[in-house]
């Protein structure tokens, strides 16, 4: 009796960091199961990480299925990719193509991610004052304020250029934060906005977009970003593609492929490949909470930048927008918009504010993944 104890004392001695990760993972499928936070990717990511940190594991290693997933579609990019073209399948950008100027609003919630980089990047300096504080290079510093795009293909595709030891806490992070819109967004709007700006009532006029316009948008968006931002035609190119699928209207067994079995086998593997870089010894570490808590930050700049802009753009028009339109801005679709549009009802019942909020919405699709290229294109 004494020598087992002695033998599961020893146990957790030397494993405490693994019995940790499997807790963590745990809460990941408890928060997925029980309150829905991004289920499609946080349940096979936590369970993952519940199979790369079991002693001995078979499932990691150099033959182990996690791994051979990972280097199939990580190292290489192919999964955020293929992601991509399956999210393009599902855009419409006809909101945003009936009023273009909200391009404007899905550019300024992007301010979080540059934010969030310089916060990153210069409280890092401090470390050696504060030694909890972890320091950082510019690249990694980078791949944590992309978390700001509120969007985990872009923020995956950054990271593994970037800093793929980081990975599995900026990828927990940005899909976390995604999932807590909701509860992230409300306060913030709040807070910048008064009650008489959250009442403001938009026109909406009713205009047809013609189906040339939407085939052409997708190859115009392509052509003008790969020619500013070479690097970025991988990422704008794969999510026109399907959404020129979708468009097109002559492939429609292909853009409902994409939309939902593309979509469905590639998230399962992506967060199975992802959950396997959760390994205890990499992601124990005072930069994982650091990341969780700029992620946090990244997220209210976003927020409150969309907004500020929208209030600064007031002091020039005539029709006034409401500010908390701005706040949709960011790369959350549908959730920001669904947001935005029920605080409108909630001091308004008679306010609708859902076209204009997806048509920031999906502005801040785009704008997040131009934003993400002008990362990958300055610091490279």
């Amino acid at each position: 009796m004494q020598d087992l104890a002695w033998a599961i004392g020893r146990f957790f001695v030397d494993y405490w960091r693994n019995i940790v990760m499997l807790g963590i993972g745990g809460v990941l499928v408890y928060l997925a199961v029980k309150k829905e936070y991004e289920p499609t990717l946080l349940l096979p990511m936590g369970f993952a990480a519940i199979l790369t940190n079991i002693p001995g594991s078979s499932a990691v290693g150099e033959h182990g299925f996690l791994t051979i997933l990972y280097n199939a579609g990580i190292e290489n990019e192919l999964f955020p990719i293929l992601i991509f073209v399956a999210v393009g399948a599902m855009i419409d950008f006809e909101p945003l193509l009936r009023r273009p100027f909200m391009l404007f609003f899905g550019a300024a919630a992007q301010f979080g991610i540059f934010a969030t980089l310089i916060a990153a990047l210069y409280l890092g300096k401090l470390s050696g004052v504060f030694s909890f504080i972890p320091e950082f290079t510019l690249k990694q510093a980078a791949s944590i304020g992309i978390i700001g795009a509120a969007d985990g293909p872009t923020s995956i595709y950054v990271a593994r250029l970037f800093a793929p030891e980081l990975l599995a806490p900026i990828t927990v992070a940005a899909y976390s934060y995604m999932s807590l819109v909701p509860l992230i967004q409300p306060p913030v709007v709040r807070a910048l906005t008064t009650k008489e700006e959250r009442r403001i009532h938009m026109e909406f006029q009713e205009s047809r977009v013609s189906r040339t316009v939407k085939i052409l948008f997708p190859i115009v968006v392509t052509l003008v970003a790969g020619i500013i931002a070479p690097i970025s035609v991988a990422l704008i190119g794969s999510l026109m593609l399907g959404n020129l699928l979708k468009e097109s209207g002559v492939v429609e067994r292909l853009s409902k492929s994409a939309q939902q079995e593309l979509a469905n086998v590639v998230t399962l593997f992506l967060g199975l490949a992802i959950g396997s870089t959760m390994v205890a010894d990499r992601f124990l570490t005072p930069s994982t909470l650091f990341i969780i808590a700029m992620g946090l930050v990244a997220f209210i700049f976003d927020t409150a930048g969309g907004v500020l802009f929208a209030k600064l753009l007031n002091l020039f028009l005539k029709n006034k927008v409401n500010p908390m339109i701005g706040a949709a801005g960011i790369s959350a679709f549908p959730m920001s918009a669904r947001v935005i549009h029920r605080m409108g009802l909630e001091e308004d019942p008679t306010n609708y504010l859902l076209m204009h909020a997806i048509g920031a919405n999906v502005a801040g699709q785009v704008g997040s993944i131009i934003a993400g290229a002008m990362i990958l294109a300055l610091i490279h």
